[in-house]
């Protein structure tokens, strides 16, 4: 009858044989798996045989021990052989299969389209440089000085309640208009001069599809000597008639802003394509109050000037035919895709 010890080692090379022919019959990384968990697991052949040792004398358990940790170690390393050569084959199986065709033209890469509001931006810039006007861009975080009291705004005045905007403490505000730039420039030019101030603003508005709290504005002014309403008129027709058309009718109606005085609503006449037409509200503008030239150290008896501002956003609603503002800020490549050649399309 076998003593334990030579039992043992009947049943570890028995196991030697079992577990090699299971590696070799192992077609994939699964299978593989299986192998493995059935011989090196913690319920597996290879662990018994651990736990087995334990019934053998202290004479045999040393002999007996080193031979099953042997066989652990070389079913161990023939595991990793046979799983980096699974390994390598699937790689290269798959490789063949993701093959690819050269040959094949390759994907064109599509420029980015401009913004409309850059796109119009840019053009009434150019527009107004051709008529000798500087541009000139100044900050957005601005005081209650410039934004309100300079432009003839007093602390009291209902106007204000028009440009609520946000306050971010210690006297500064985000400026509801660039007019805050004609301010800077003024204490810093000597007239007369010409000058158009483009950017963003910022007012306390719910958004809705004609308004935002942010949105973009472009205002000018010139201050010379006996400046009229009619330099004002002349200027407005030659820009919005290089803008959208050398037949381009405007209309000036009175209205009231706190730093022009006479002050007006330009409206711009479009014809629907049904023959019909309307006239569609452009911009305000009017005659620079004294007030305001006296803030910057401008005599107007000597001097005087026009102001005027655009909307941005709403030339471009007009120019494009989009209805909700907001479409201009959702960032979908697909809608800003379609103004690519509308500048010349739009042209009378």
């Amino acid at each position: 009858m076998p003593t334990g010890n030579s039992s043992l080692i009947e049943n570890l090379e028995d196991l030697r044989k079992e577990v090699f022919s299971a590696l070799q019959g192992a077609g994939d990384l699964r299978a593989l798996e299986e192998v493995r968990v059935r011989y090196l697991g913690k319920k597996g052949a290879i662990k018994s045989l651990q736990k087995g040792l334990g019934s053998l004398t202290p004479e045999e358990r040393p002999k007996v021990g080193a031979q099953v940790n042997q066989l652990h170690d070389e079913v161990e390393s023939a595991l990793e052989s046979k799983r980096d050569a699974l390994e390598s084959s699937a790689l290269e199986e798959r490789l063949k299969k993701e093959q690819i065709d050269i040959s094949l033209p390759g994907r064109e890469d599509r420029p980015g389209t401009p913004h409309p509001v850059s796109i119009l931006i840019d053009e009434i810039s150019t527009i107004f440089a051709r008529m000798g006007y500087d541009i000139y861009a100044h900050r957005e975080i601005e005081t209650d000085y410039y934004n309100f009291e300079a432009l003839n705004f007093p602390a009291d005045h209902p106007a204000r309640d028009m440009q609520d905007t946000f306050f971010v403490g210690e006297g500064l505000l985000l400026r509801s208009h660039t007019s805050n730039a004609q301010i800077h420039y003024m204490e810093h030019q000597k007239p007369p001069f010409k000058m158009i101030t483009p950017g963003r603003c910022y007012r306390c508005d719910t958004q809705d599809a004609t308004h935002l709290p942010l949105f973009h504005q472009v205002e000018g002014l010139v201050v010379a000597k006996d400046i009229s309403m009619a330099h004002l008129k002349w200027t407005l027709e030659t820009f919005l008639r290089e803008l959208f058309g050398p037949k381009t009718e405007i209309r000036m109606r009175p209205s009231f802003f706190p730093f022009t005085e006479p002050s007006a609503e330009v409206d711009v006449w479009f014809e629907g394509k049904d023959g019909e037409g309307k006239w569609l509200e452009m911009l305000g503008a009017g005659l620079v109050d004294p007030n305001v030239l006296l803030a910057c150290q401008i005599d107007p008896e000597e001097w005087s000037g026009f102001a005027f501002g655009v909307g941005v956003e709403r030339l471009a609603m007009v120019r494009y035919g989009i209805k909700d503002i907001r479409m201009f800020y959702e960032n979908d490549v697909r809608v800003l895709r379609q103004f690519e050649g509308q500048r010349q399309s739009w042209r009378r």
